[in-house]
């Protein structure tokens, strides 16, 4: 795996290294330690392509003049066979390197050897991660704000493999709980609605029409009216659609059991359904998860109640008012935590911790990384301070805060319910614009900033919809490389020399940014922001444009359209690699 701008900054330091070495063996400077110096890109290009504070770290140690350290250094530096036709010192002393041709030649052989390959680093080698995302309410369908954390866990799960990682994908079914209590009686007040009399004749009147019958117990489902439903409760129209299907499958036997069992017997029914869409609709978005844990689990397996236990026995509890705390207060968080209440029953804040406490004991994970909405700021302090108590290093578990997205058309805020009692769903989302711009859009920017989703420019074709930019990047090359097939051009495997006539502005540029892949799927893995790669794939396209309409690619001289045709394949490989990694679609004709 290449990457050819560590290999370049690798040698800038051997070189710097080797020229202090050689100033201090001539008595041109004192023998002291060399601290240590950055080499990076210059932010100016004529700045060079790497860029060294070394001259500038040494003064106090060599007790001279940066500018004088650097012009020794410049001086010494050997740059026959090396990745550089040249140095300069610049400004206070700042030593600046410029790529020789051989830099150049190799990045591109190295994309053409490496295909699939180009752009994998071992950054995350040895390492096993598991990034927890959506992780949606079961009790309903999933919402717009599932939709923009699908595209950031997933593509960030891909990112993290790209630079070595071992990752996992996991989704949390909260299968257990307050909200199954909720969903459970909501589901027993809509059956007992749709078996009593008012509701048996709207069924009758609606030919048992499921939609109808839905819309005739929503609408009056407020205050006052005929089928009036308490706020503590579920009120979409998918919980009425749960209990008259049921009522269509199986009768109305329960009509006279006890409500314990009429809510059993329908969230036995209605939950597995519920998952099971869940997992379809991930599925069409092109998430796979390799793990659906559930958080019954940890109940059936004794799991929450060895928590209670394990935080007892560190110290970190107390008894107040007949119920457990959690002395969190002590560890960064607000203020104290409940675990147990008086009543005997655990929070929700305990199979939380039994759950992040499997991720990274039980199971081993070096990391558990959480997608979280912007609503779960406080969560983030109290679930460390029990990793931490529980005596689990808390810098292991990491939490990534989304912002919600707001859906924009014409300018004005969308909303995509396309009946009464329906939210704005993953579902109906996909239905209104193509999987490649959701999963593109929704990765714009960085998972903590805001944005408006333009509908309207999801779902054009103009190179002002970024992900149809793109494509369309990807699929001119392809007609490029067919036109010169067309044209009697065989391409042939490019050797150095071929490659050194790239050398225009435009090449050099799209070169360079070609080689700064590896860095840049580094950056996103180690910031968690797959964001950057989305923008790191769109300015390669406009990078490519800018290459298409000022090089001409079929040329007189037959060696430079070799070398310029290779440049394409080289450009089409990368944005290839990328949009895999993505999961968009990499059209060859547009």
């Amino acid at each position: 795996m290449s990457d050819m701008i560590k290999k370049a900054s690798d040698q800038v330091r051997e070189l710097v290294m080797k020229a202090l070495g050689e100033c201090v063996a001539e008595g041109v400077f004192p023998a002291e330690p060399i601290p240590s110096f950055n080499v990076e890109i210059p932010a100016d290009p004529r700045n060079g392509d790497l860029s060294t504070n070394a001259a500038m770290v040494c003064a106090r140690a060599f007790r001279s003049a940066p500018r004088k350290i650097g012009e020794e250094i410049a001086k010494r530096a050997f740059l026959t066979g090396s990745y550089f036709e040249k140095c300069e010192v610049a400004g206070a002393g700042f030593i600046n390197f410029f790529f020789s041709k051989e830099w150049f030649s190799e990045t591109v052989s190295a994309v053409l050897t490496e295909k699939e390959d180009f752009g994998r680093t071992d950054m995350g080698a040895g390492k096993r991660v598991l990034i927890e995302f959506v992780s949606a309410n079961p009790t309903g369908p999933m919402h717009i704000g599932n939709a923009r954390g699908g595209a950031i866990g997933d593509c960030l799960a891909s990112v993290m493999e790209r630079a070595g990682y071992e990752v996992a994908r996991e989704f949390y079914v909260n299968d257990a709980g307050n909200q199954i209590e909720k969903f459970g009686l909501s589901l027993l007040l809509r059956f007992r609605q749709l078996t009593s009399d008012e509701g048996r004749a709207v069924i009758e009147a609606e030919g048992s029409d499921t939609e109808k019958v839905c819309a005739v117990l929503y609408a009056e489902s407020g205050e006052g009216g005929r089928f009036a439903m308490p706020e503590e409760v579920y009120l979409g129209t998918d919980i009425i659609e749960h209990a008259k299907n049921f009522i269509d499958e199986n009768g109305t036997d329960l009509v006279s059991a006890d409500d314990d069992t009429v809510k059993k017997a329908l969230v036995a029914y209605a939950l597995p359904k519920n998952i099971a869409g869940l997992e379809r609709d991930l599925k069409k978005y092109r998430i796979v998860y390799d793990k659906w844990f559930r958080e019954s689990e940890l109940h059936n397996s004794g799991a929450v109640a060895e928590i209670i236990g394990k935080l007892k026995e560190s110290g970190y509890t107390y008894e107040k008012d007949g119920a457990l705390w959690f002395r969190s207060s002590e560890m960064g968080d607000e203020k104290d935590r409940v675990l147990v209440r008086e009543n005997g029953i655990p929070t929700y804040f305990v199979p939380d911790i039994a759950y992040h406490y499997n991720k990274l004991v039980t199971r081993g994970y070096d990391t558990a990384i959480d997608i979280l909405g912007a609503d779960h700021h406080g969560y983030i302090p109290r679930m460390k301070a029990a990793m931490q108590a529980l005596g689990v290093d808390p810098k292991r578990l990491d939490m990534v805060i989304m912002q919600m997205v707001n859906l924009v058309r014409n300018g004005e805020k969308y909303k995509l319910s396309k009946r009464s009692g329906k939210a704005i769903t993953l579902s109906t989302l996909l239905d209104e614009i193509p999987i490649d711009a959701a999963r593109f859009f929704f990765n714009l920017r960085e998972p903590n900033s805001q944005f408006d989703f333009d509908l309207e420019l999801a779902i054009s074709q103009t190179s002002d919809n970024p992900v149809y930019y793109v494509q369309y990047a990807h699929a001119r090359i392809c007609s490029v490389l067919r036109k010169l097939e067309e044209e009697g051009v065989s391409l042939k495997a490019p050797d150095k020399q071929t490659l050194s006539l790239l050398g225009e502005p435009d090449e050099v540029e799209l070169i360079k940014y070609i080689a700064s892949l590896p860095s840049v799927i580094n950056d996103s893995a180690s910031h968690y922001d797959p964001a950057r790669i989305t923008r790191y794939v769109w300015e390669l396209a406009a990078k490519y444009h800018r290459f298409y309409t000022n090089c001409r690619i079929m040329c007189e001289q037959e060696d430079l359209t070799q070398a310029r045709a290779s440049l394409c394949v080289a450009c089409k490989q990368v944005i290839a690699n990328i949009l895999d990694m993505l999961k968009i679609e990499c059209p060859e004709k547009m």
